[in-house]
This record gives structure tokens, sequence and C-alpha cells, in this order.
């Protein structure tokens, strides 16, 4: 017997990694890269980078902001649901939402995709909706990383990270340096839960053995799944405008830390941001999470959104056109309070009946 035969000769495929289905992967979602083409960036797939040209974007002395982030446990509700066509928006949100807040426009954007076995199906919704959602935030989808790797994932499973680079002209950067006592906060609405909070929102539906595929027990027209499973709303495009004309103090995106946690992130020592939770009406399905969870008002200031997804510090002056401006460019808006001389960090209040309170009651955090 030769010695060829004797030895077993191993392969990459053996191992449980197809570099066809990689290939194949590359080729489809190739398009889907192309279609969010902008100035600066081509967004041609397969080299080892992504080229991006600032002057062609039309700045002439900018400073780069980077952000990156992943979809938390959202992505296993994704998973059990079969909802992989929606996933990929938030991925984005996350992203852009974080940019957006500093001043700059997102410019390209890079995914990270890692299964243990790659399905091409699946795979190429996933960047579908990371598509749509850079097409929504303005960016350029210029490429990525797909890692197949055996014995690192349950069967089914595949986690997500995305990282993006956006731009601001030099000076016009948010640092929170301009908020000043007398600001008014004004809160757009959230479109549903995010991308934060989904561990416990997981606990609660195990625990009160929810059927996510039926109907919400607050709305019959829609599966619960549905409402859970909405992406994280995309700010970009109709922020953009009023950042540049001056009119914005400070932005805060609310993710994980809630309205108490993430609004004193932009404020300077000496100020303190005051939210009446009165001042907008607790969404169906926040009520719903709070019911079910017999949650304090307090912890939800805390973990969820509660329906505001981003806050904006305005002068008063500017209150009524920058509402205005938002309004008419498709967000819902609401004045949920204002800043104040005091300890650097953030008191959500509401009078009884307000989030479900029996009497009235304050949430604080100081940063």
């Amino acid at each position: 017997m030769s010695e060829n035969t004797s030895k077993p000769s191993y392969s990459y495929a053996q191992a449980g990694v197809s570099i066809a289905a990689g290939n194949a992967l590359v080729k489809a979602i190739a398009p889907l890269a192309k279609a969010t083409a902008r100035p600066g960036a081509d967004a041609e797939l397969g080299g080892f980078g992504g080229f991006f040209d600032l002057k062609a974007a039309g700045y002439k002395d900018p400073l780069l902001v980077a952000a990156n982030d992943g979809v938390g446990t959202k992505v296993k509700l994704a998973i059990d649901y079969d909802r992989h066509d929606r996933i990929g928006q938030d991925l984005v949100a996350m992203c852009v939402n974080d940019l957006i807040v500093q001043g700059a426009e997102p410019l390209l954007f890079l995914d990270y995709f890692a299964t243990g076995k790659l399905d091409n199906g699946i795979a190429e919704r996933v960047v579908a909706g990371i598509a749509d959602g850079c097409k929504l935030a303005g960016c350029a989808l210029i490429g990525g990383e797909t890692a197949e790797m055996p014995g690192m994932y349950a069967a089914g499973d595949y986690d997500l990270a995305g990282f993006c680079v956006g731009a601001v002209e030099r000076g016009e950067q948010l640092t929170g340096d301009k908020v000043a006592a007398g600001d008014v906060l004004i809160g757009l609405a959230s479109s549903g839960v995010h991308s934060n909070g989904y561990s416990l929102v997981r606990r609660l539906a195990a625990d009160k053995g929810w059927k996510l595929d039926r109907p919400a027990l607050f709305d019959a027209d829609r599966l619960l799944i549905d409402h859970l499973i909405e992406p994280t709303r995309i700010y970009v495009k109709s922020l953009l405008p009023v950042i540049r004309s001056g009119r914005v103090h400070a932005l805060a995106h609310i993710t994980g830390g809630g309205l108490l946690e993430n609004v004193p992130r932009v404020l300077p020592k000496g100020l303190h941001a005051r939210i009446d939770a009165g001042a907008w009406e607790q969404p169906r399905l926040m009520a719903f999470l709070q019911a079910q969870g017999n949650i304090e008002p307090e912890e939800m200031a805390r973990t969820f959104n509660c329906g505001v997804g981003m806050v904006l510090a305005v002068a008063a002056d500017d209150v009524e056109s920058v509402t205005a401006d938002l309004s008419e460019a498709g967000e819902t808006v609401y004045v949920i309070g204002s800043i104040e001389a005091g300890e650097r960090g953030c008191t959500v209040t509401g009078e009884a009946e307000v989030w479900s309170a029996r009497a009235n009651w304050e949430a604080s955090h100081l940063a």
C-alpha cells in the first residue's frame, strides 16, 4: 500500500467551511452593496478593503467619527421567528444614530456576519436588510466579513456586528459644550423597543408563555413578534439639516440605560436634565411590557426608550422652528423637558397613573 492511500487527506470543506458558498454569497450581495453607492464611494465588493473619497463627498476639513455596535439578543428573535430581513436595519441604526448625535454624517458601513454553517439564503436576507438601512442613512455599504466557524455557534444561529465611519466639518461637531440652563429637550418618537432590553423581553416571553406568532393583546391586527422585531428608527436624514443649521446644542441616542442614563452623557458639568414622562403618550407596546413584567416606572426609565428614541437640546427660541422642520421630515416630535442648573445627570418624573404608577414618582441618575 502506498503512503498516499494510507493517510487521510484533509480539506477545508470536511472541516465544515465552504469556500464556494462564501464566494457565491459575495456574488449575490454585490448588487445590494452597489445600490448603496453615494458620492465618495462606488461600493464595489471584492477587494481587501473599501476606499472613500472625502472630497468627493463635499468635505473640506473633516473630522472622522467612528462607531461600532451589534443588535444584542434581538438577533435571537430574528433567528427563532424567521425575521432575517429586518434585523439588518437595526445593525445600521445602532451605529449611524451614534454618529449623528456627534454631528457626523454617516458615510461608509461595513458588516460582520458570523455563523457556524453558512446558509446563503439567510445571509443574503440579512445583508439585504443592512443595505436597506444604509440607504435610509445615506451611507455606502463598502464591504464586510462573512465568517463561517463550525463549532462556535448552535445550528441556525448567527451574530452580527456593524462598523460605521462618518465625518463632520471641523468646528461643527456636537460635544455638548453649547448646552445651557433654559434649553428645551425635544424627543423624537421611537419605532418600538429598538435594539436594547431584549434579554428582559425574551425572559418575559419565556416566563409568561407569550405566543409571539399570534396577534398582540394590544393590537389584534398585528402579530406580537412583528411589534417586537420592528427595526430601530434611523434618524439621520431628518436630523442632518437641523444640525447643520446650528440650532441643535446636543443630541442623545436613547439606547441601553434608557432616558435616565443616556441624556446626561451629552451634558456639561453643572447641568441637569429634567424630563416629564407625562409629556408624551406611553406606546402600547411599552405599556404591555411594563404590565407583563410588573416593572416599576423607574426601571422602565433606565431599561427601555419608553417611546423616545432620540433627544435634542435646543434653545427655547428655536423650539418652534426645529419642531416644525422635524415634523415635516416625518418625525413625531414631543417637547419633553428642559435643562437646569444642578449636578450633571437626569431626572424623569411622572404623576400618578403616568406609566401605570400608583402615586407621583421620580427616577434620577447622576453622571
